[in-house]
């Protein structure tokens, strides 16, 4: 099979039946084999019955039903599970982003030998905050993650089927799939500029809420794919850093005690110095520090995932 393509969907009755025509009708002219797999991710309205009916009439779509709303990552992960297409295409139910990018993104994957390309909605239709927020946390991500991407968060994005199934996706990690896969050693990452459409049915799910979940699933990510395995290096050596300035900080007032006594000087106490509370806190932090690293190490080395790692070729194994 040629594509599959995966949309998650949440309360988006009205828009579905005229996307699967246009999938149908765009695969179809460019002589695609496809699949289409309908995410429901708990929709309150009729999103599933209208589901059903287009399966019934289209043999090409399939469908997954959640019995609640558990995110646009569970539903894409639930996808990817499911997906047989050489190529993956992910994209939005609201009819925003436009099937006829299909066969160029498949082309790119197939011919180009990009492992993933993401979509750039170069030119918006979303309300100006959204716009804002976007610009701003796109630039945090590319500077952070060294990955020179537009649009992180666009919907319409195609993988080559290796990439999918070599990820896990949780949370709010989907905006973050670029970012995984990198780190998971699938590197030709491209873009292209795709045709953002107006919203034509219903309200968008956009709320501040996801922005600030952005940022803070950039920092989880971040420590997962670089500490996840050795959380000692982080814990341990930030805990050996502070506990080392702690105990200088201590030295010194020891030493300052000694030098007043050796001279014959009235020492100060040591406990009347906010240095001395401050180098106790301190050291106590750093312990914790070290303490917590080296309980990861025990969970790490009980995880079943330690030594789970991705093989690209074999040789006569």
């Amino acid at each position: 099979m040629d594509v599959s393509v995966i949309i998650p969907v949440y309360n988006e009755e009205e828009s579905l039946p005229e996307l699967e025509r246009w999938i149908t009708r765009v695969c179809t002219e460019n002589k695609l084999s496809y699949e289409i797999i309908f995410i429901d991710d708990g929709s309150s309205d009729s999103s599933w019955k209208v589901i059903k009916d287009i399966s019934l009439a289209c043999n090409a779509v399939r469908a997954i039903r959640f019995r609640r709303n558990y995110g646009k990552a569970a539903a894409l992960h639930s996808g990817f599970c499911e997906a047989q297409g050489d190529v993956v295409i992910t994209m939005d139910s609201d009819l925003q982003d436009s099937p006829d990018e299909i066969p160029e993104l498949v082309r790119m994957i197939t011919e180009d030998g990009y492992d993933l390309v993401s979509g750039w909605k170069k030119r918006r239709y979303d309300p100006f905050i959204k716009r804002c927020t976007s610009r701003i946390y796109n630039r945090t991500a590319r500077t952070f993650s060294g990955i020179m991407l537009h649009d992180f968060n666009c919907g319409l994005k195609a993988y080559r089927n290796e990439v999918v199934k070599s990820i896990e996706v949780y949370g709010e990690m989907h905006r973050y799939i670029p970012l995984l896969a990198s780190w998971a050693g699938f590197g030709r990452i491209g873009e292209k500029v795709v045709k953002h459409m107006p919203r034509k049915y219903g309200s968008s799910k956009y709320g501040l809420d996801r922005f600030i979940k952005g940022y803070l699933d950039l920092l989880t990510i971040g420590f997962i794919t670089r500490f996840g395995k050795s959380p000692m290096h982080l814990f341990g050596s930030l805990g050996t850093l502070m506990f080392f300035i702690g105990f200088v900080m201590a030295a010194y007032l020891g030493i300052r005690k000694l030098v007043f006594l050796h001279n014959h000087m009235k020492a100060p106490l040591v406990t009347d110095s906010p240095y001395f509370y401050i180098a106790l806190t301190v050291m106590i932090i750093g312990s914790m520090l070290f303490l917590t690293g080296f309980l990861g190490e025990l969970v790490n080395r009980n995880s079943p995932e330690r030594n789970k790692y991705l093989i690209k070729d074999k040789i006569n194994l």
